[in-house]
């Protein structure tokens, strides 16, 4: 069957209960970020005003980051099971013109411009239906994780291959390269949570998880033979005092951040939020 219509989501079992707290905390979400009262009219017509401002006056902020995923399941679970996302909702089997073209025109516009089939440099074909895309939202309490599977149409979701090959050895150095960052809790001993992450992601199975260290070493022998001290950068200088970080792959290869904002540099982070608060509530 070719549409361009999700199907509803099925086979949530398990995730019943996640699912629907995920869906709680989203919706208050949207209670508190909601255009205040004088920003409003009546009906389904947008205010005028708002319509007339700048570009950023009229975002809520960013919603989610993407991941694009070989293995769903895997992904999933690391998300939600070793870093404690919520499952907001999951959706599926996406095909047909509609959003074929919304995702990848301008990836078929470069094909077209150096005369090759679309598939050699990536490109599913969710027009014809030949491939489809999967995806799954996972709420973190600041922000949402979506993870994305293209996979052939007689693929299983979930734990069905992949349509295209993962890039590897990718360097974060590299123009286009993204990452997610989590913000580890004041009280948290941020070499512990590393070292505590690893051991969980290896107990899974999950042997892509490796997070760096902050001394010079050459082999994964020498990795994991690194001190716990050598799980954090503390920053105690400069602007970015009381920053800590270690960056860390995930369970896709994906390129993931840890921090922690303590003393000058979470009172920086606190007052610019206090001051673009304050600038909102005055538009």
């Amino acid at each position: 069957m070719n549409r361009d219509e999700p199907k509803d989501s099925v086979n949530l079992d398990r995730r019943d209960v996640l699912h629907a707290a995920g869906a709680a905390l989203v919706a208050g979400m949207a209670v508190a970020g909601a255009a205040p009262a004088s920003a409003q009219t009546t009906g389904n017509a947008p205010a005028v005003s708002r319509n007339k401002s700048s570009l950023g006056a009229r975002l809520q902020g960013v919603q989610h980051f993407g991941v694009t995923v070989q293995n769903m399941d895997r992904a999933f679970e690391f998300y939600t099971e070793v870093l404690g996302g919520t499952e907001v909702m999951r959706d599926g089997d996406f095909q047909g013109e509609t959003i074929h073209n919304t995702l990848l025109t301008d990836q078929e516009i470069e094909a077209r411009k150096r005369r090759v089939n679309p598939r050699t440099i990536g490109v599913p074909d969710l027009r014809s239906g030949a491939q489809r895309l999967d995806v799954r939202f996972v709420q973190f309490d600041n922000v949402v994780i979506e993870l994305l599977q293209y996979r052939d149409a007689s693929q299983p979701p979930g734990t069905g291959d992949s349509f295209a090959e993962p890039h590897d050895h990718m360097s974060p150095a590299f123009p286009r390269s993204m990452h997610i960052c989590f913000h580890i809790r004041d009280d948290v001993d941020f070499n512990e949570f590393i070292r505590d992450l690893e051991a969980e992601s290896a107990r899974r199975g999950m042997t892509q998880v490796r997070a760096n260290r902050t001394v010079t070493v050459t082999t994964e022998q020498d990795r994991l033979a690194a001190p716990i001290s050598a799980n954090t950068n503390r920053i105690t200088a400069g602007k970015s005092n009381g920053w800590s970080l270690i960056y860390c792959k995930g369970p896709e290869g994906e390129q993931l951040e840890f921090v922690q904002a303590l003393g000058p540099v979470k009172k920086t982070f606190d007052e610019a939020l206090s001051a673009r608060r304050q600038m909102a509530s005055a538009r």
